[in-house]
């Protein structure tokens, strides 16, 4: 690693000390773009679920770093081809690639502006960076996204098998206290190797791997999918939507400057760099502050949304295999609206249902498995556990969600 005159140690829970391997990397944690992240929740809601589970991207960046300073230590003593602006690029790309998120993370995605990700906002702000250093981010930047000549760099930033996944697993299961999310990682990276430019794991690692699919799938269904932090992610979505509203109709709604800003303008933005430099003004403490004012609100659905997420008194959530029949949707819609002298478009902030699936393993972007023969296979073929083949399915269920004394 590139020593640097500006050492910064930070102490992580998970791994332990975390150094910054070089000047640049330094420069960018310090930058407020990236120390945005320390007010951005890395798992949204879910500590309405989970009390630990406050976390943030700040640290999920820091510790997806430091699993890349080890996987590039790995590779390079298994004699695989890394240069020092390589290298850099590789660490600058992992620290940056979640610095797009908006307020709670994926709770918001599209909230913001339509049809853009937290991925495209953060290579934008990559872009950003790269000119106020000099082009220093000109590798970084190509890794991200996909067209650096050298593939099994991109897929240390973004695959099936990534440093990005295997943090926040290791990270989400830590501080939400689902231990059956755990991923022994160190052994995982101790197992990389590349063939052909790509990126593969060894034979002996396919116990490993085994673990950490499904342990990522029953993070999402027992974490990230809990049906208590999903009722409060659709909650807080329609706090937003109904708030857009009320500032169409030219009403009177209190709040920091860039949420308003994101509000007025429905969406629908070119995100230049005055929309980005006002997005990096955008974090958790804007709706959290938003929320505590609108509850006093004197429109009945913002106020009564607000308090239900502040005070965490939520709708009922029930999460089925197969939708709920409209008869039973209408009987809780016509309850609301009659309860509380409603229209039927603002009942259905109050009644709603959707769907949510997973699939915990692509075949599309396979893990690789470098068998003891030299032959390269998919982990699907390797593995003898059958429960392992289901994962490549993607499972949908459904969800309804109305007022618990509609029942």
């Amino acid at each position: 690693m590139v020593k640097t005159n500006k050492l910064n140690v930070f102490n992580d829970p998970i791994y332990g000390f975390i150094g910054t391997p070089n000047e640049l990397i330094f420069s960018l944690i310090s930058h407020p773009y990236f120390q945005r992240l320390r007010r951005i929740s890395q798992m949204g809601l879910s500590y309405l679920v989970y009390p630990g589970a406050h976390h943030t991207r700040f640290h999920h960046a820091l510790g997806s770093m430091h699993l890349m300073t080890k996987a590039i230590q790995v590779l390079k003593l298994k004699n695989v081809k890394i240069t020092e602006e390589e290298e850099k690029g590789l660490l600058c790309a992992i620290l940056l690639h979640d610095i797009g998120h908006g307020p709670f993370s994926h709770a918001l995605e599209g909230f913001v502006a339509k049809e853009i990700s937290h991925e495209q906002i953060s290579l934008r702000f990559m872009m950003e960076l790269n000119k106020e250093f000099d082009g220093q981010l000109d590798i970084a930047i190509s890794i991200f996204k996909g067209d650096y000549p050298k593939p099994f760099l991109n897929q240390l930033v973004s695959s099936q098998l990534d440093m990005d996944r295997l943090d926040y697993l290791k990270r989400d299961s830590f501080y939400s206290g689902v231990t059956e999310g755990n991923i022994n990682s160190e052994r995982l990276i101790s197992m990389l190797n590349v063939v052909d430019g790509n990126l593969v794991v060894e034979e002996k690692a396919i116990y490993a791997v085994e673990k950490f699919l499904m342990a990522r799938r029953f993070m999402y269904w027992q974490v990230y999918l809990h049906k208590t932090g999903l009722v409060a992610e659709q909650l807080l979505v329609r706090i937003m939507q109904r708030a857009r509203l009320l500032l169409s109709q030219e009403e009177d709604l209190k709040g920091s400057e860039p949420l308003l800003f994101f509000l007025r303008n429905n969406g629908t933005l070119t995100f230049d760099a005055g929309v980005l430099k006002t997005f990096a003004e955008l974090d958790d403490i804007d709706i959290l502050g938003a929320l505590k004012g609108w509850q006093f609100h004197d429109d009945f659905v913002l106020s009564k949304l607000c308090k239900m997420l502040l005070d965490r008194r939520l709708l009922h959530v029930k999460v089925r295999k197969r939708p709920l029949t409209t008869e039973k949707l209408n009987e809780k819609m016509d309850w609301i609206m009659e309860k509380h002298d409603i229209s039927i478009e603002e009942a259905s902030n109050f009644v709603f249902q959707g769907e949510i699936s997973n699939k915990a393993y692509s075949k599309d972007e396979a893990i690789r498995i470098l068998k003891k023969n030299g032959k390269i296979s998919d982990v699907l073929k390797e593995s003898d556990q059958l429960s392992l083949k289901a994962l490549a399915k993607t499972v949908t269920k459904y969800y309804s969600c109305y007022p618990k004394k509609a029942v």
